[in-house]
């Protein structure tokens, strides 16, 4: 009594399945170049972007907030004065690189809204 082994090969599919749905195609999936490549989905890495631009920015208001807070600290407790200035610093040194984080992504986004368009114009549509 001899147990059947299973095999987990793309190749090896149940009879209920065709070739191309035991590999994983489907006609959404990619866009129909040669080698099977993946469909660039424009509007996600747009959205993508649009994400981290806003974090940065929100980044960027937050360390300048904690940079006037401390600002604020460094008059009101001169004892300590020395270690709110240099936490004042350090804060405005992050708001300043969250904001050029925030420029970045913010062109990145341009960047690809055009590709979206460049790639749409690639699309030609030929009536006769």
């Amino acid at each position: 009594m001899a147990e059947e082994k299973h095999h987990h090969h793309p190749f090896h599919h149940h009879k209920e399945q065709t070739a191309a749905e035991a590999v994983g195609y489907s006609d959404t999936t990619y866009s129909g170049g040669y080698g099977g490549e993946p469909a660039h989905d424009y509007e996600k890495e747009r959205k993508h972007h649009k994400h981290l631009e806003q974090l940065g920015e929100l980044g960027a208001v937050a360390a300048g907030a904690y940079a006037l807070h401390e600002k604020h600290k460094s008059k009101k407790d001169p004892e300590h004065a020395h270690k709110h200035k240099i936490e004042e610093e350090i804060a405005a040194v992050a708001a300043v690189g969250a904001g050029g984080f925030a420029f970045h992504e913010h062109h990145e986004k341009k960047d690809a809204k055009k590709e979206e368009k460049k790639a749409e114009g690639k699309h030609h549509h030929h009536l006769f």
